[in-house]
């Protein structure tokens, strides 16, 4: 293909095609006879996933990284594409619901401008939230070991403590069918969404790292592997039956949970069910008194890990939940480490 026949499949200009070129991003070969550039499949496939992203503000750099990962194969190309598009998609819904809101505010001309500051205000920062989120412990690099590095037994300060009997827990405890869609989010290498492939229940595994979701594939070819992350689940409204979720949730501050769950909340069915095993502390008095036992042992290895983390504050989930009409049912393993498991009304 030529770059006019190109600009017009992908809705694009020319310009713009050069542009990509002269940063480095396509390299399209060129006829030997009049030197016109000649765009093959894979520059396409490069181009649309270049469009997909800087739709969604991602610097020219960033995407560079992605697009020179040897890696990186067709299947990964386009799950980059769709978490792309569904990240849009959820950033477009935001600004309708919010002017919807403003709507309805100024409808009889008696409102206060500030009302109307607050709502854009949170539509910018719910955009925010979105786009900077970043993976400070490296899980692409931690994928191809992941499971031989679970810290099991042995050490001073095992978050892993009771890690079979919690993924055990979880399976038993949500009630899902053959041919239902169920979503594990921070998928992983897949140790709890493989649990429900007996079941035959459709499993779609979800997670921000590209290496992980390809440990993921190799290992259980049958479950579905989408780029993505609490914020932005790369679903449609109402799609799955039952979401699941083990030892991911506390990687992300305690705001941005309770928006976790309502994203959770969008892609579930009117009678969804929500399960998630994760580091947590009862409330915020029992986060203190296990803080204070490490302290009082000299266990400074157990105070960093915690305080480097965002270990969640169970009653704030569970208030949410059941102020959102959840049924809400909950189980202690350890000090650390507990269930949460919610049923829609």
């Amino acid at each position: 293909m030529q770059i006019k026949e190109v600009a017009k499949q992908l809705n694009t200009t020319p310009r713009a095609i050069r542009f990509y070129e002269e940063k480095g991003l396509i390299t399209p070969k060129k006829d030997t006879e009049n030197h016109y550039r000649i765009y093959s499949e894979k520059d396409l496939l490069h181009l649309s996933t270049i469009l997909a992203l800087r739709e969604i503000g991602m610097r020219i750099e960033n995407i560079k990284g992605i697009l020179d990962n040897p890696n990186m194969s067709m299947r990964d190309y386009l799950n980059v594409q769709r978490s792309a598009l569904f990240e849009k998609w959820i950033e477009m819904k935001d600004m309708i619901n919010t002017i919807d809101k403003m709507v309805e505010q100024t409808a009889d001309d008696n409102y206060q401008a500030q009302d109307i500051f607050i709502l854009s205000q949170h539509l910018k920062n719910m955009k925010n939230l979105r786009k900077n989120w970043e993976d400070k412990w490296n899980f692409d690099k931690q994928a191809a070991g992941y499971d031989q590095n679970i810290k099991m037994a042995g050490y001073r300060f095992n978050v892993h403590q009771d890690y079979d009997k919690a993924l055990s827990r979880i399976t038993d405890t949500i009630k899902l069918l053959p041919d239902d869609v169920c979503v594990d989010i921070g998928v992983g290498t897949g140790n709890l969404g493989s649990r429900f492939l007996e079941k035959q229940v459709n499993v779609i595994g979800v997670d921000q790292s590209e290496e992980m979701l390809k440990v993921c594939s190799k290992k259980h070819p049958t479950i579905e592997t989408r780029k993505g992350h609490f914020l932005a689940l790369p679903l449609l409204d109402g799609h799955a039956d039952g979401i699941v979720s083990s030892y991911a949730l506390h990687h992300i501050p305690d705001n941005e949970k309770l928006l976790a769950l309502e994203e959770m909340t969008r892609v579930l069915k009117d009678d969804g069910q929500i399960c998630i095993v994760d580091l947590m502390f009862q409330n915020e008095q029992h986060r203190k008194e296990v803080i204070e036992r490490f302290r009082t042992q000299g266990n400074t290895e157990a105070i960093e890990a915690i305080e480097d983390e965002f270990y969640a504050d169970q009653s704030r989930l569970e208030e949410w939940l059941i102020a959102n009409n959840y049924h809400v049912e909950t189980y202690h393993f350890n000090d650390i480490l507990s269930m949460v498991y919610a049923k829609k009304r």
